[in-house]
């Protein structure tokens, strides 16, 4: 197995994911297997009970994992499967490595940092490496592996002093280090400073790793004095100091690192270059290409809670513009505080409020999208009330779609109390209730999780013809409230119609509302097996919707074209 380690210097937040994932898709392109392994610092035994705020999204793999948002940046760029253990914190390596004390595997040793946490380490990043993620048998060529955090980070100690003992076990030959740093520029002086790169290196080579490659982060691309200036001081040959500038989008950095020959350095350090062929990124320089050259977009009003950090609706964000791509659109997300809708905010914020009130009215269609909590539900259903009585195109994912049917159980049925048990566990009218299987007690790992099966009820639907035709579909759940199976029948009967349900037909899935262009709300989260090039169909109808070619594009997957 060869290894490809990113590691960060001077600030976090420097694209380590994206360089990461960059690099899966280069050496992909050069014809190798590639897998990925994420390593988060935190105590936290998975990204699970994070606040969006505090971290961002939780993407959800197959194997209900729930994981770091980078995970979803290598499933994306390098379209593979990953486990929940491709994902390594500080908590699951100390917690495995407390379970064998308790179990008296380490025979009465005193059992310290090292050498069992970074032997455990170790242990966790060969036996991940070699699990096959892309479909195919055997282990990969390459495992590109990212260490979050920023180096000299406390609490990313123990896990450079494994890094640096697998890269001595497994050889030099076996081993790639490239180090993600910044070069900013002072805004008086108009100079590139090398300086803290520097430190970052020097910081890195006196824990015993030394980059191959450094990977500098820049507004514009680097000044050859600067890149003479980074060789002689951080010990790097010129040729392997990449610039990773600000691109138009991130489809371009696969191609800025084949460009500057990022993978002939990487292929020379593993001795690949005799069973590598050269990089094939037609498909993606076809993508950017396309992508800078779209004129025409469409406004989406997304109607959330946690707008304010726009990472947190991140593979929400991937998804709208998979689909606005296949549609040959740019998409215009308009950001929109639930909680600015409401007639509390009226009072409050009225600047706020009728600002809210008019991007949603400008809007092309809505997307109310999942979230946990009671705070800005009221503005959901209003958004989805708005959307439903104007005719104007609806997606609600998960929570989003909870939201549809208390509306319209409030609205069409007349039942004011109708509420979900998340937030009001004395409701009338539950139409949303607490599953049976979750935990009232514990928060972690207690959901719904993972891929679940939806069976259509009936091929005469839209979401049906969105999957293609097919009887069924395979998408990632997160949640611990459903609609209440007990409250089915008077909302079918009012005109709602649950046209995916789970094997058991008691868990409704996928529901749509007869007449109107397009009003879907979906219990999984879609977003996730989005890919560039593979759009999610409840995504791929919103857009097609806004835009009045759904009808058209149904009648063609009507004929099987």
């Amino acid at each position: 197995m060869k290894y490809v380690l990113v590691t960060g210097g001077v600030v976090s937040g420097l694209g380590k994911g994206v360089t990461a994932s960059s690099i899966g898709v280069v050496l992909k392109a050069c014809g190798l297997r590639v897998t990925s392994i994420k390593i988060d610092p935190y105590l936290n035994t998975d990204a699970g009970t994070m606040s969006p705020f505090e971290h961002g999204e939780v993407f959800v793999l197959d194997d209900g994992g729930e994981v770091d948002l980078d995970l979803g940046n290598y499933e994306r760029f390098i379209d593979v499967t990953l486990t929940r253990d491709n994902n390594i914190t500080t908590g699951k390596i100390y917690q495995s490595v407390l379970n064998r004390e308790r179990k008296g595997d380490y025979l009465g040793k005193t059992v310290q940092v090292v050498p069992h946490i970074t032997d455990a380490i170790k242990e966790w990043i060969q036996s991940v490496a070699v699990i096959a993620v892309d479909g195919k048998e055997g282990p990969a060529d390459v495992c590109v592996i990212e260490l979050g955090g920023t180096v000299g980070d406390i609490e990313s100690m123990p896990f450079i002093e494994a890094l640096r003992q697998l890269s001595f076990t497994v050889g030099k030959e076996n081993f790639c280090l490239i180090h993600v740093s910044l070069i900013p520029v002072l805004g008086v002086v108009g100079e590139q400073k090398t300086k803290p790169t520097q430190h970052s290196v020097r910081e890195l080579r006196a824990l015993g790793l030394t980059p191959h490659l450094l990977a500098c982060r820049s507004a514009q691309p680097l000044l050859d004095n600067t890149k003479e200036k980074l060789s002689q001081f951080c010990h790097v040959p010129a040729e392997n100091i990449l610039n990773i500038h600000d691109v138009p989008n991130i489809w371009h950095v696969p191609l800025l690192l084949r460009n500057q020959n990022a993978h002939h350095a990487i292929l020379t350090q593993l001795d690949l270059l005799n069973v590598a062929v050269s990089p094939d990124l037609q498909e993606w320089t076809n993508r950017a290409t396309t992508y800078d050259n779209l004129t025409n977009s469409v406004r989406i009003a997304m109607v959330g809670k946690y707008v304010g950090l726009q990472d947190s609706y991140l593979s929400v964000v991937k998804a709208l513009l998979h689909a606005c791509i296949a549609c040959s659109l740019k998409p215009t997300i308009d950001w929109i505080a639930a909680s600015d809708l409401e007639d509390e905010s009226a009072k409050l914020t009225p600047e706020a409020h009728a600002s809210a009130w008019q991007t949603l009215k400008n809007a092309s269609c809505v997307l109310v999208p999942g979230g946990f909590g009671d705070r800005g539900i009221g503005g959901m259903i209003l958004a989805a009330k708005y959307a439903r009585e104007n005719n104007v195109p609806y997606l609600g994912i998960c929570l989003g779609m909870q939201i549809a049917v208390i509306e319209f159980a409030r609205s069409i049925l007349g039942w004011q109390n109708a509420n979900s048990e998340e937030f009001d566990d004395k409701a009338a009218n539950p139409v949303i209730k607490f599953m049976p299987e979750g935990s009232r007690t514990h928060m972690g790992n207690t959901m719904r999780l993972g891929s679940r099966r939806t069976l259509f009820q009936t091929p005469d639907c839209v979401t049906s013809k969105l999957y293609h035709n097919s009887k069924f579909v395979d998408e990632r759940h997160r949640h611990r409230y459903e609609v209440n199976p007990n409250m089915i029948s008077p909302l079918e009967e009012g005109g709602l119609k649950f046209v995916g349900r789970d094997e058991t037909g008691e868990r409704m899935e996928i529901l749509e509302l007869p007449g109107h262009p397009y009003y879907v709300g979906v219990q999984f989260h879609p977003e996730f097996k989005s890919r560039p090039g593979k759009p999610s169909a409840p995504f791929l109808g919103l857009i097609l919707a806004a835009t009045g070619q759904l009808e058209g594009y149904l009648k063609t997957c009507q004929n099987g074209s």
